[in-house]
């Protein structure tokens, strides 16, 4: 008999490693005196996202010593087959900002056929008062923790004159020479909105978005959300169609649309 391992204990743990990072990005956000500054790809990182990822860190030290942790602010650390991957807050132009959409982004990825792939994910937005999760082979959940949760699926709209796409900016798709693809996909829906980063994944986890997708994303942007899209019945690939969040862009969908998706984005001008 073939050991198939669960991960809800894995999942437990980062619910509480969510909680501490929640407790110190909400006690930081909107503070008059939070200190900010520029990485070198000219991104902002706040005291709050080093603060966050070293708590995550500290707590994964402990827990999980023989795993190895890959965070946006700190790089990678140790190795082996099981590897944590941690977005300390996703959405910092928002954080510094006070918008309050914004989230910290756990995934646990192991090693297998194809490279890593996420088992679990969690994406907690605490001012936004909402968290999601995900193991494999468990489904995909909402709610404010394990014992109070209601499970999520995604749409069931098969036409694009119905869909809603969701989307976090235009430049990118004109930097790569996709934005006439991107129009003409904009024209084909029934609706667009500029939701960006982590939440219109999520909305396409609930079934409240049936399309969204990025050109330009790192690792640890997309390992949390890919899981959860997944586990809640949608497809989460690149733009080349490769499954999983390894292409350094993502399109996520309900599955009924994906390829048509697909196609019109990968329109070059």
């Amino acid at each position: 008999m073939t050991y198939m391992p669960d991960y809800l204990d894995d999942l437990r743990l980062a619910h509480v490693l969510a909680d501490a990072a929640d407790a110190a990005t909400m006690d930081r956000f909107k503070a008059l005196d939070l200190k900010v500054e520029t990485k070198p790809d000219m991104t902002p990182v706040s005291e709050a996202d080093k603060a966050a990822e070293e708590l995550i860190r500290g707590q994964l030290k402990r827990a999980r010593p023989r795993d190895a942790v890959l965070g946006e602010e700190y790089g990678i650390e140790g190795s082996g087959p099981r590897r944590w991957v941690i977005d300390p807050i996703d959405g910092t132009k928002n954080y510094v900002r006070g918008v309050p959409v914004w989230a910290t982004l756990i995934s646990l990825m192991e090693a297998g056929e194809g490279g890593y792939q996420p088992v679990v994910g969690l994406v907690s937005a605490p001012a936004l008062g909402r968290r999601w999760w995900a193991a494999k082979g468990h489904g995909a959940f909402t709610g404010r923790n394990l014992t109070s949760a209601s499970r999520i699926h995604v749409s069931g709209v098969s036409d694009l004159a119905d869909a809603s796409f969701a989307y976090s900016s235009l430049s990118g798709w004109e930097e790569q020479d996709r934005l006439d693809g991107f129009l003409d996909l904009t024209r084909q829906v029934w609706r667009t909105r500029g939701y960006g980063d982590f939440w219109p994944y999520m909305m396409v986890a609930e079934g409240s978005v049936d399309l969204c997708a990025e050109p330009e994303l790192s690792l640890w942007d997309m390992a949390a959300n890919a899981i959860v899209v997944t586990e809640a019945g949608g497809a989460f690939t690149g733009l080349d169609g490769r499954p999983g969040p390894h292409s350094g862009n993502a399109a996520a969908s309900n599955g009924l649309l994906h390829d048509e998706m697909l196609g019109y984005l990968n329109r070059r001008q």
